[in-house]
């Protein structure tokens, strides 16, 4: 690229677990560069934030509109290309909504907004705004994550039959885990919204189930449950899906699951192949079927799909990981911007986007939904909110 393309950033101040990882994998490749941010709700905890991070006084503000408004007014080859938001899930919308009406692209975490309501308000104010929109879904910035769609969208497993996803941690297994910085926010309502477990790893489960597949959710059915005592969102839970092409699926996610760390695996049976994934290794991809011998892949090593190679950096041997793949991210989003800006009008958008971003709400308040009901199968909606009817 014939220059950085300049980031600023809401939220991510003092304290923050995301915040540190979006500005290292930003920075791996040396395509994005932190020139501004508003990194707290508290104004001067958002000014330390800034000079901590060796920002000018100037371009560090104490909120994120005073941030906008003072970014566009300066000189177009100076004031930031897109906001990063690693903000709690409350803010993620007007935060996102500010920023595209000012005419700055924008890149959020997970999940991209409160409700589902709001994520339908997002893409008509992304399509009017005509800027760029990124969801950081990390997982799907893993060579062997790119090379797994690659296979299943080759025919290596011919029709897909079965989905399993897992993604257990054991973090917030004690009530007392729940005073920390990054865990009160998680079972808050009124910062998190409906979901803590589920909103929080579920989602990223099902985007993954979705994104490696090429299938869409169509229905499903779901058991959540809060086993931690006094605690209002839930922590744990089971979802059984079916999928557009008549496969069915499993979900299972849990913070409460002792002694896990981040164990995401991924699974895709299909009529002639299967495939598996784990996140806590993350360059194996193992491909197994009845007849012939099973087969390893290996992030840089023999034939690989071409996103799957363009998404490793060194040889192999060289473990790549969670802030790599965080990177992927980053560096596709800044080609993103740069295209754009030299006119071209069909750029390849490698990243998750807005589409993404209602089905990953969607599947967050149709989970809900499905769990307060006696019914039993409920049909995948993202027009409305099931949860709103």
């Amino acid at each position: 690229m014939a220059r950085k393309v300049r980031m600023g950033m809401v939220g991510g101040g003092h304290g923050s677990f995301i915040g540190d990882v979006h500005r290292m994998a930003s920075r791996i490749d040396g395509q994005v560069e932190l020139v501004c941010g508003a990194f707290s709700s508290n104004p001067e905890r958002s000014m330390l934030s800034g000079s901590d991070l060796h920002l000018p006084k100037s371009r560090c503000y104490s909120d994120f509109n005073q941030m906008l408004t003072s970014e566009c007014e300066l000189p177009a080859s100076e004031r930031m290309d897109f906001v990063a938001i690693v903000t709690p899930n409350h803010l993620h919308f007007p935060v996102a909504k500010a920023a595209l009406e000012s005419g700055f692209h924008v890149l959020s975490d997970k999940p991209a907004t409160f409700n589902l309501d709001e994520a339908l308000q997002l893409k008509s104010i992304v399509d009017a705004s005509d800027r760029l929109y990124g969801l950081t879904h990390t997982y799907t910035g893993y060579p062997m994550v790119k090379q797994a769609k690659a296979l299943v969208a080759s025919g290596r497993l011919g029709k897909v039959t079965k989905i399993v996803a897992e993604y257990h941690q054991g973090w917030l297994a004690a009530n007392e885990d729940d005073s920390g910085k990054q865990a009160s926010w998680r079972v808050d309502p009124s910062q998190a919204g409906v979901s803590c477990c589920m909103g929080d790893i579920g989602v990223h489960a099902a985007n993954l189930m979705e994104y490696v597949s090429g299938l869409e959710i169509t229905e499903l059915c779901a058991d959540l449950g809060s086993v931690v005592a006094g605690r209002l969102l839930d922590d744990d839970g089971t979802v059984i899906t079916r999928f557009n092409n008549g496969a069915r699926g499993t979900l299972m996610a849990s913070q409460i699951a002792v002694g896990e760390e981040n164990n995401l695996t991924l699974r895709v049976y299909g009529e002639e192949a299967s495939l598996s994934w784990q996140q806590q290794e993350p360059n194996s991809l193992w491909v197994k079927s009845n007849r012939n011998p099973s087969q390893l892949y290996r992030t840089g090593v023999g034939e690989l799909s071409t996103y799957a190679t363009n998404a490793a950096r060194i040889p192999a041997g060289h473990p790549e990981g969670y802030l790599e793949a965080f990177a992927n991210i980053y560096t596709d989003f800044a080609k993103q911007i740069i295209a754009f800006e030299d006119g071209e009008t069909n750029i390849e958008a490698t990243i998750p986007g807005v589409d993404e971003a209602i089905r990953g709400m969607a599947f967050i308040e149709n989970t809900v939904a499905a769990h307060q009901s006696e019914t039993k199968w409920h049909a995948f909606t993202v027009d409305k909110s099931p949860l709103r009817k």
